[in-house]
């Protein structure tokens, strides 16, 4: 029987909850010929030797950094991810790579539950593929939103620029930064922690740890807090389903 094979492409991946999953799935459905690999890319201009070597290959996941670095190599895009500007699925068929977003779907449907009529702004951090995700939700939730970088574009506010009251307005705040992965854990976002409260939402797209110091310092306020892993959860099973669609 024809091996089927996926994996996940990003760079410095070991720690990487997909391969583990996947893993496990493929057990549970006693799929004894298929496989979940991760493939380390040290630049993305090695994603076509990538396929050159791995013609069997069905799918990919994509994660940081190459959630938008990936599309040029692409032959279609899902109109979702075209809009968001990011993929982090792709579906291999005889004649195309197609590229999809299903971070929207895990984010989406992992926040719902959690949100309270009082969350009517939030602050996204970070402004890589997947905090493009979370400001396609929040438009379509309409929360208004700002984004918060080191190195801020238009309409983007630095760190520096964060104050009491943009903390206050903005109870919903989402970690889309890396920093508090394991091993640096002791590393979080520099916002003002001070000025959260019971009203904030915190949500970091990290899952390991469980808990980061970014959420530990929410709920140390008061505010509810929620990892990734149910994000990751949702977001691979619609991976799955897109590639056996």
């Amino acid at each position: 029987m024809e091996k089927s094979r996926f994996g996940l492409i990003g760079k410095n991946i070991s720690y990487s909850f997909s391969r583990g999953y996947f893993a496990e799935k493929f057990e549970k459905l006693n799929l004894e010929n298929h496989s979940y690999e991760n493939f380390d890319l040290q630049s993305i201009e090695e994603f076509n030797g990538l396929l050159d070597a791995n013609s069997a290959i069905k799918g990919f996941n994509v994660t940081i950094p190459y959630k938008q670095e990936i599309i040029p190599y692409l032959n279609k895009i899902d109109e979702t991810a075209l809009q968001i500007g990011a993929v982090n699925t792709i579906k291999i068929t005889k004649n195309n790579l197609i590229g999809y977003n299903t971070d929207v779907i895990g984010f989406q449907k992992s926040i719902e539950t959690y949100l309270k009529p009082h969350h009517k702004r939030a602050l996204i951090l970070g402004t890589g593929g997947a905090s493009k995700a979370v400001a396609y939700v929040f438009e379509s939730l309409e929360i208004d939103f700002l984004f918060v970088s080191r190195k801020p574009g238009k309409n983007q506010i630095s760190y520096a620029d964060l104050n009491p009251k943009i903390m206050e307005d903005h109870t919903v705040i989402i970690n889309c930064t890396p920093l508090g992965t394991h091993p640096e854990i002791d590393k979080r976002p520099d916002i003002l922690y001070d000025f959260l409260s019971d009203k904030h939402l915190l949500f970091d797209l990290i899952y390991n740890p469980p808990k980061t110091s970014f959420l530990e310092a929410g709920e140390a306020k008061g505010a509810t807090i929620v990892n990734g892993l149910k994000m990751l959860e949702l977001q691979a099973e619609a991976s799955w389903e897109i590639w056996n669609s």
